[in-house]
């Protein structure tokens, strides 16, 4: 690989955000080195599977099909991604899920500039084909409780099924997940974020600090104004405005 540049390819439908994408690159992000564009499935795939880039930008919705697809028939997902997208839609979720960039239409130049830098420093990581392999999955997966979340941790990256979860614990600007095999994971996201992602994977919030598994949930205690005992009988504090929510979706 040359270390010098990022060997990019862009696959775009639309002439003129292809062109625009090109001349920002060129003129703002020097590090990188366009080496072909697409703008459908099969020549994306074809020039992808030719080129071995190190960054592919990847349009979700393309005429012929979609982005997803392309990394479908792509045998070797060895490289890092950046999604761009008109619509903030379903699949924002899931490549957020993934720990993927994406960047909305029309592209900001800051937001690009940031995205490849970030990208400068993540190509040569080994993770990269699993991001990619955890994104497919979870997009074509079946049950919610086998998706697995993306958490950046000190040590490395780690791909957790969200029933592994029992809560998340809000830490200053980091969040810490507490996990059914005794682990706790101090991720440097902020806990607001991860209460938007795991909304819809029987999470919800309690409390200013706390995130917890419904699914994980040993008992309710009426008493000491009301609290949560989760199955590894950690005591979690209930809000007074959350506790009829609570109640209802646990089915009390």
């Amino acid at each position: 690989m040359n270390t010098s540049k990022l060997r990019v390819i862009i696959v775009e439908d639309e002439y003129h955000s292809r062109e625009t994408l090109k001349g920002f690159l060129e003129t703002y992000c020097p590090e990188t080195e366009i080496l072909d564009t697409a703008s459908q499935v099969a020549e994306a795939v074809k020039k992808i599977t030719h080129h071995r880039p190190d960054l592919v930008f990847l349009d979700i919705e393309l005429q012929t099909g979609t982005g997803f697809e392309v990394l479908q028939q792509v045998t070797d997902l060895d490289f890092h991604l950046i999604f761009t997208t008109a619509f903030e839609h379903y699949a924002i979720q899931a490549i957020k899920f993934s720990s993927i960039d994406y960047l909305l239409k029309p592209i900001d130049l800051d937001e690009l500039i940031a995205a490849v830098a970030k990208a400068k420093k993540r190509v040569q990581s080994q993770s990269r084909q699993s991001l990619l392999e955890n994104l497919l999955q979870n997009m074509l997966g079946g049950s919610s409780e086998f998706k697995k979340i993306c958490l950046s941790t000190a040590e490395g990256i780690e791909f957790i099924p969200t029933r592994e979860i029992l809560y998340c614990e809000a830490n200053g600007s980091y969040t810490d997940f507490h996990l059914v095999d005794k682990r706790k994971l101090v991720v440097s996201k902020n806990f607001k974020e991860y209460e938007n992602l795991l909304g819809d994977f029987n999470f919800m919030r309690v409390h200013n600090s706390f995130l917890i598994n419904l699914g994980e949930v040993k008992k309710y205690v009426r008493s000491e104004g009301g609290y949560i005992v989760m199955n590894n009988e950690k005591q979690v504090a209930i809000s007074g405005t959350k506790k009829e929510e609570f109640l209802r979706r646990m089915g009390i």
